[in-house]
Parts: C-alpha cells; sequence; structure tokens
C-alpha cells in the first residue's frame, strides 16, 4: 500500500475529484491548507494600504492505495491538476505499513 499526499489549488479539486473517480477511487481525505514554494506569495492592496500574503491557500489530497493504482492515481492528478502556471502543487508519495477499519477490524489492503 501506498499513500499520495497531493497539494492542489483549490479551483481544480473539483477537476481531481472527477479524474480519480473515472479510475476507480472514491475515498479521499481533503485539508484545506496554505503554504508556499517558489511562488513566494504575493501582494495586494487593501484600503489603500500594500500588504504581502506570505502563504497562499491550497488544497491537500490524501489517499491510500493498493501499489497497482498508484501510478494511475498519480497520474490522474497530475493531468487533472495542471494549468501549466506557479504553483499547480506537488504529489508525494508515502509506503503504508498496515491499516485498519475501525468498525470491522479489517486489516491492511482490505481495510482501504
Amino acid at each position: 500500500m501506498k499513500k499520495i499526499d497531493a497539494i492542489i489549488k483549490p479551483f481544480k479539486l473539483d477537476d481531481v475529484k472527477e479524474a480519480l473517480n473515472a479510475i476507480g477511487i472514491q475515498g479521499m481525505t481533503i485539508t484545506d491548507v496554505k503554504g508556499y514554494g517558489r511562488q513566494k506569495g504575493h501582494k495586494e492592496i487593501y484600503r489603500g494600504a500594500e500588504y504581502v500574503v506570505d502563504f497562499i491557500p491550497k488544497i491537500k489530497i490524501e489517499l491510500v492505495l493498493a501499489d497497482d493504482m498508484v501510478e494511475k492515481a498519480f497520474n490522474a492528478i497530475q493531468a487533472a491538476a495542471n494549468t501549466g502556471k506557479l504553483g499547480d502543487g506537488k504529489i508525494f508519495i508515502f509506503p503504508v505499513e498496515d491499516a485498519l477499519r475501525v468498525r470491522t477490524g479489517e486489516r491492511g489492503i482490505d481495510a482501504i
């Protein structure tokens, strides 16, 4: 099993969700996050005063998948989240040792 963490632009969430549903992935966890990378934030003007917004709003998607689904999900997220502009996000893949479905006690791949 592997865990995928994808950090994307908020307006791309529906596109990514549809792309994942199209390949048979239905469950995911979504978190509103803030951060910056090469984008380095931006400046805004409020009531005539300029201020710097260091942390840009993003969405973090977390998925735990069977090994054979990871590449499909990776490609689907990349294609759906891509705008070709700075700040499109990142995708990380981590190994998962075990999983447990609390309600039934199922473990491993059966739990996801």
